[in-house]
């Protein structure tokens, strides 16, 4: 007959039992990374500070009071269209970090949370943290990740405003406002301040570009006008003031001068045109062409011309062929008498004493009129009147 082991017995088997469990447990752990459900989409303003949580458990372990394990952690971020890369590392008890980041717990501990300060928009991103678990012979258990994404805001840099138009009543102009730095975008608002307070809405508004469109202007329309530049993670303003005028503005008084400069300019111009086109007009008429064909030679009677020494006609005086006698020429008096320069006909021939001289023709009184010899070149001079006798006065 076999007898059941005794309450000694018992406890013996027990405490077996246990150890070997003990003993056991490390080859069973797995680590595994949790994160807080709800907290692994983040958003921090930038200059803040912000702590990315997680920690470790050891999957099957029978007793969280292990000494055996040694935790090697790695963060790294990862951004879109960039390289992964790697802002702390706990490793056989030293830690290595990016300024501005460090764990929050000392280690080693099972709290493998983050912590960055000083944030700035470069800092978003997605950030894996990566937990592999050695045993005291440097044997590795199993290794665990986690992904959080974290999203640095940008409050609204100071915004510009600006006044587009001439405030003048009766026309339109348009407030704008616009913040050059802003995560996410802005979003605008105009008031006026009092006394005369007022808060404007679309469609006079354009709350995503910053506008706001004023119409039909008057002197009651004037005052400040504030601009709000706004998002999740703070605002800024900005002011205009709108006076509105009654009269014409600088620029139309100084448009109207500079119009008044340019039209009497043209005028100016127009009339030294005109001036230059009479004269190019006159000038052709009083000009002597050198090319011009010379009047013919007139048959003049003998006795009455008067050669020149080089063979040319110089001078024509003819009283009887050209004017009826009025008497005898006082003693000393001078007659003027035309006188034809010609310089393209050559000139006459002396009558020679041997041979027959052709009756001239004698020209009737009359037959050239002085209009005629000034159309034909002619110049008056005054040469010493003739006696009777053909002899110089």
């Amino acid at each position: 007959m076999v007898s059941l082991p005794g309450r000694p017995a018992a406890s013996l088997l027990r405490f077996l039992f246990l150890g070997l469990s003990a003993l056991a447990s490390p080859a069973r752990a797995q680590p595994e990374l949790h994160v807080p459900a709800g907290l692994s989409r983040l958003q921090a303003v930038e200059g803040a500070a912000v702590v990315l949580p997680a920690w470790y458990t050891l999957k099957g372990e029978l007793s969280s009071a292990q000494q055996w394990e040694v935790p090697l952690v790695i963060w790294f971020l990862e951004q879109k269209g960039k390289q992964l890369k790697q802002v702390l590392s706990y490793n056989n008890g030293v830690v290595s970090s990016k300024p501005g980041v460090s764990l929050v717990h000392s280690m080693p501990s099972r709290n493998v949370s983050l912590q960055l300060q000083g944030l700035r928009e470069e800092d978003s991103g997605s950030y894996h943290c990566s937990v592999n678990v050695y045993d005291s012979q440097n044997v590795d258990k199993g290794h665990s990740s986690a992904i959080l994404e974290l999203s640095v805001l940008v409050p609204p840099a100071p915004p510009s405003c600006r006044l587009l138009g001439v405030p003048r009543v009766g026309t339109n102009v348009t407030l704008s406002c616009q913040s050059p730095r802003s995560k996410p975008a802005a979003q605008y608002q105009w008031e006026r301040l009092p006394p005369s307070s007022q808060v404007f809405f679309a469609p006079v508004l354009d709350a995503i570009r910053g506008s706001l469109s004023l119409t039909n202007l008057s002197t009651s329309m004037s005052g400040v006008y504030i601009c709000k530049a706004h998002n999740q993670a703070g605002s800024a303003k900005c002011n205009v003031t709108l006076e509105v005028s009654t009269g014409p503005g600088p620029a139309v008084v100084a448009g109207a001068v500079v119009g008044t400069l340019v039209g009497l300019g043209l005028l100016a111009g127009l009339v030294l045109l005109y001036q230059r086109w009479n004269k190019a007009l006159e000038e052709p008429a009083n000009d002597i062409k050198e090319d011009a064909i010379a009047p013919r030679a007139l048959p003049w009677p003998k006795g009455s011309d008067t050669i020149s020494k080089n063979g040319t006609l110089s001078s024509v005086t003819s009283a009887r062929a050209l004017r009826p006698p009025q008497g005898p020429p006082r003693p000393g008096a001078l007659t003027p008498t035309p006188s034809l320069s010609i310089q393209a006909l050559p000139s006459p021939r002396l009558p020679r004493t041997d041979e027959a001289h052709p009756q001239p023709v004698l020209p009737s009184p009359g037959g050239v009129s002085s209009s005629a010899l000034s159309r034909m070149g002619a110049v008056p001079v005054m040469v010493p009147a003739q006696s009777q006798a053909g002899s110089l006065v």
